[in-house]
């Protein structure tokens, strides 16, 4: 028996004791209710105002879509700063990832403003531990990057298999240039056997790792009234697994969440691939960390406006005795920054969102 039919026979229990679906709606939630909600996130920016700006800005991608981020409008400029409170300190222990959130913010940030006539810079501060963006009023400039902003997911299921045009890869790599930052794009399949075996080494680490563990479900929302309720963390539908009530998501958890099943699911994931890509920075810093974010964001956008799935593969990068086996499959010697699979697949559940007015500060 697989975890699918043990977690659909714990849910028919569920329901009979619960007094049937409607025991279930009132403790999981209901997915259109969930779809609207999602929608009404993703909607058009209209009125085109600054809070609008910011709500476009927080569909970017985060580490265990924490959103570790706090915005301030100031005259003709927007600031982009971490929220510690939500750190990550098992899997993120040096804000690593919270510092690319801000970048990948950042790169939604410029597109929005720019699409509604105020366009302008980003700056990353002295000691590269906050952005800003400074603009000035004027002519809207659209870019098709703009326009993948709601659309971008993080797709965790398994992809069609078909190679990316030539044409495509090469346009990606025009969008993602970012002074600081390297991408070392792999299609050859051997290589990809490498990252494979690497992540599935990395996921292992991670999984018999208590800590890990306990930090890891604390961001699991495992049904649409929770994620709503929240706005952010890892809905279970968005990585298309069961829609569970909170205390029987928990419990199967605890109980069914495993090693192999896991490493069985990453490896079909990647194997499904097109390719895979790997971000390097100059240097190991929290600025150099925005840069990546940004990068990272518009190859997530350009993938997505070409039709393409992305999916972050991070566990050779969070895991420190992988790092360097990693940067030697494509000749680094660079800390890698980030790693993501890419190619045709389904399109899934959004992730939830906290509202704009949340995330600003005075």
């Amino acid at each position: 028996m697989d975890r699918r039919t043990m977690l659909i026979g714990a849910g028919a229990a569920f329901v009979t004791a619960g007094s049937g679906m409607i025991g279930w709606h009132a403790a999981a939630g209901s997915m259109a209710d969930y779809d609207r909600y999602a929608a009404r996130l993703r909607g058009s920016l209209a009125p085109p105002d600054l809070q609008a700006i910011v709500r476009y800005a927080t569909l970017a991608a985060s580490g265990h879509n924490t959103q570790p981020w706090r915005f301030r409008l100031d005259r003709e400029a927007i600031e982009i700063r971490p929220d510690f409170g939500r750190r990550t300190p098992v899997v993120d222990p040096d804000d690593h990832h919270l510092y690319v959130s801000l970048g990948c913010a950042a790169a939604n940030l410029a597109l929005a403003a720019a699409a509604t006539g105020r366009s302008g810079e980003l700056s990353i501060a002295a000691d590269g531990r906050a952005v800003r963006y400074d603009y000035a009023s004027g002519v809207p400039r659209w870019d098709a990057l703009f326009d993948a902003i709601p659309k971008r997911q993080c797709t965790r299921a398994e992809y069609d298999g078909r190679a990316v045009p030539a044409a495509d890869l090469a346009e990606i790599e025009r969008a993602v240039a970012t002074p600081g930052v390297s991408l070392a794009l792999i299609t050859d399949r051997a290589r990809m056997n490498r990252v494979r075996d690497l992540v599935l080494a990395g996921n292992e680490d991670q999984m018999r790792d208590p800590a890990f563990m306990r930090e890891l479900v604390q961001w699991i929302r495992f049904n649409p009234r929770s994620a709503m309720a929240t706005g952010d963390g890892l809905f279970s539908a968005a990585s298309g697994n069961p829609v569970l009530p909170s205390g029987l998501g928990r419990f199967a958890f605890d109980r069914l969440f495993n090693v192999g099943q896991e490493n069985r699911k990453y490896a079909r994931q990647i194997d499904s691939s097109a390719g895979i890509a790997i971000f390097f920075g100059e240097r190991a810093d929290p600025g150099h960390w925005i840069r990546i974010g940004q990068a990272c964001q518009r190859f997530a956008l350009a993938a997505t406006h070409l039709g393409l799935k992305i999916a972050f593969i991070n566990q050779p990068v969070e895991v420190n005795r992988l790092r360097a086996d990693l940067a030697a499959v494509v000749g680094e010697t660079r800390r890698p920054d980030l790693v993501m699979r890419f190619g045709y697949g389904p399109a899934l559940p959004l992730s939830p969102r906290r509202p704009a007015a949340s995330v600003m500060q005075p």
